[in-house]
């Protein structure tokens, strides 16, 4: 297709017939897909409820014993306090998915707490938030994953002395599985998020016949829990630190605000109600689980989990129905890193976009998803798990502080925007970069919603910081600021390279008055005749300069190179401490140093390419070396040559 512009310049679009070449990749991760194939890669509620719940139902199985690894410390009447915190948490729970339903109808295109920020407070608020999420989002792969293994450790005891090798080989498994498609990852976890959700609810409900009819019964044989020192009084504090500890189960309500884009239209409206749907289901679940822990006299312990105690004292036993509920749960800690595996790259991407992050992060992969996003969750992520030896009480108190407070920033953020939204005409409009504004008859009773979301979120916020300070969450407070100053640093950078490369104020490029080429040779062979004869295409003031280690191979260089050189200058440089990248950067420098007005420095480099990948590591890659030497330098130009052997 033939298109002309305005000025007369002749473009020409041309449709190239290419398919990406089969191989192992492919086999692993899927054909690839070509961008006009997005739209049919969204997913409707019931897969989205798989993809972006998964983290937040999760919670249901660690968040009880949270509240009790606290409260133990006060001894076991300390754990009757266990149910009235849980009612808490939900009413927190409830403020704050109210709160995110406004948001996921005001940003159909995504409206993660970065955006709201970036749109509604400025510039450093939208950095503290999307570090904080994407630091957040890291921690739930290492925690949800972490905690599977301990419930698969629980009923197979003999497996904890390799419980790290395990967690790993779960990211690598998650990651692979996000590397084929949110469509796919979604439909390949449907079915155990379904079987979970199900399993879950037939034993809590089980478990609510037995207590009624009084067959319920306590824990048999509950694991050892052992106190160091005195037993502590029961204190406002110590609640507070509980409550703090249970809120875990809250990670994971904001993941659909910020993956709206993946579902089908109408997108908001399916968000919306996956946001109704998942919020009920957690907030039964973790009153349930909650209740029965107490009535069974549940013991708090990483030997064994509440859930594996609930489960055999439920159901009798370690039978079928107690494994499928132990497997169940496992699989559904697993999954839920796969809430951040589908926005941790998302979020990377848009923060990317804004030049906050290497632009990197920005291009999609093969499938259509943000492939190096994915890729480097599942790195961090594992660093993490080593790092923690795959411990849940060690990585929960890094856990939380994150994500309250992007939900903070979230809803501070929603609230002025419904502000600024009552204070506009009818028929007024202000567009924004992730939404457009118009006003909104009920803005009041919105902001009201969304400002005690923010009030809440914030204090709880403070509360887990002071509370958890000591236990690892000063890490955070801390790791929060270095990513904003990372974010602030690639910024700057991306700011002056656009000043450096703007067309503003520019004239002409710079006229070469003159070309000066150099060829780099080891010997002279076809391949350095080959550099030799582009050099002088390229100009005719052409040198060539080869280092010398040994003398006598330098007499044979100086001897073929009169013989074929065809007159072309040769400067030998003496190297006796037989180094080669210094003299030649020595050089170089000294003619950059000369270099008259106008005049262009040319570095030719002679490159072997050899038919099969393993035989570059027969040769020396002076060429690669050199490139990364002489890149640095102004004023240069550098180009390979390649000679196919």
């Amino acid at each position: 297709m033939r298109l002309d512009s305005n000025l007369g310049t002749t473009v020409i679009e041309q449709d190239v017939q290419h398919s990406p070449r089969k191989g192992w990749h492919q086999w692993l991760i899927g054909r690839p897909l070509q961008t006009a194939d997005a739209p049919h890669q969204t997913i409707g509620k019931a897969i989205g409820l798989a993809v972006f719940a998964s983290d937040a139902l999760s919670s249901t199985a660690y968040a009880t014993q949270e509240i009790m690894m606290i409260l133990a410390v006060a001894g076991s009447g300390a754990l009757g306090y266990v149910f009235p915190i849980s009612i808490a948490i939900v009413l927190l729970m409830a403020i704050v998915s109210i709160s995110y339903q406004q948001t996921v109808h005001a940003y159909p295109g995504g409206g993660g707490a970065y955006i709201v920020s970036r749109d509604n407070l400025g510039e450093l608020p939208a950095q503290i938030a999307g570090a904080a999420l994407l630091t957040d989002y890291i921690l739930t792969v290492a925690v949800s994953i972490s905690a599977g293994v301990a419930q698969i450790t629980s009923a197979f005891p003999h497996l904890y002395s390799v419980r790290v090798e395990i967690a790993i080989g779960m990211v690598a498994f998650v990651m692979l599985v996000n590397l084929r498609g949110v469509k796919e990852s979604g439909i390949t976890f449907a079915i155990p998020t379904y079987f979970f959700v199900i399993a879950m609810f037939v034993t809590v409900g089980f478990g609510f016949f037995r207590h009624f009819t009084g067959t319920l019964g306590t824990v048999v044989n509950p694991p050892e829990f052992s106190l160091e020192g005195a037993l502590v009084v029961v204190t406002p504090l110590l609640l507070l630190h509980a409550f703090s500890s249970g809120t875990a189960a809250l990670t994971g309500i904001e993941a659909i605000s910020n993956g709206i884009t993946a579902f089908k239209e109408p997108r908001s409206k399916n968000a919306g109600i996956t946001l109704i749907w998942m919020s009920s289901i957690l907030a039964s679940l973790f009153l349930g689980v909650s209740f029965l822990a107490g009535k069974i006299h549940a013991v708090p312990s990483e030997a064994e989990t509440v859930i594996s105690q609930m489960a055999r004292t439920i159901y009798g036993g370690e039978g079928v129905f107690y494994l499928a509920i132990i497997a169940g749960t496992a699989v559904i800690l697993i999954m839920a890193a796969n809430t951040a595996f589908a926005d941790f790259p998302r979020l990377s991407a848009i923060t990317a976009a804004d030049g906050f992050l290497p632009r990197q992060f920005t291009f999609r992969g093969s499938r259509l998803v943000f492939s190096r996003g994915i890729v480097a969750l599942a790195v961090i992520a594992s660093l993490l798990i080593i790092l923690f030896q795959a411990s849940v009480t060690r990585l929960i108190p890094l856990y939380a502080i994150g994500v309250f407070m992007s939900f903070t920033l979230s809803q501070a953020g929603m609230a002025h925007r419904w502000w600024k939204s009552g204070h506009l005409a009818e028929g007024e409009e202000i567009k924004e970069r992730g939404s457009v504004i118009v006003r909104d008859a009920h803005w009041k009773l919105k902001m009201v919603i969304n400002g005690l979301g923010a009030v809440s979120t914030f204090v709880v916020m403070i509360v887990f910081a002071v509370t958890k300070f000591n236990d690892g969450a000063y890490i955070i407070v801390f790791l929060i600021p270095s990513v904003v100053a990372i974010f602030s640093g690639i910024h700057h950078h991306y700011k002056v390279l656009a000043a450096k490369l703007s067309l503003e104020n520019y004239n002409t490029p710079m006229r070469v008055a003159h070309h000066k080429v150099i060829v780099l040779i080891a010997g002279v062979h076809r391949g350095s005749l080959t550099a030799l004869a582009y050099a002088r295409s390229l100009s005719a003031d052409v040198t060539a300069v080869h280092v010398s280690i040994d003398p006598q191979e330098a007499q044979r260089v100086v001897d073929k190179w009169n013989q074929y050189g065809d007159g072309t200058r040769l400067v030998v440089l003496d190297s006796p401490y037989r180094l080669f990248i210094e003299p030649v950067m020595a050089f170089i420098e000294g003619l950059l140093k000369n270099r008259q007005p106008n005049e262009v420095l040319t570095v030719v480099v002679p490159q072997f390419v050899t038919s099969r990948w393993w035989e570059n590591l027969l040769h020396n890659q002076t060429a690669l070396m050199l490139r990364f030497a002489l890149l640095f330098k102004r004023g240069l130009v550098i180009l390979e040559v390649p000679y196919a052997v």
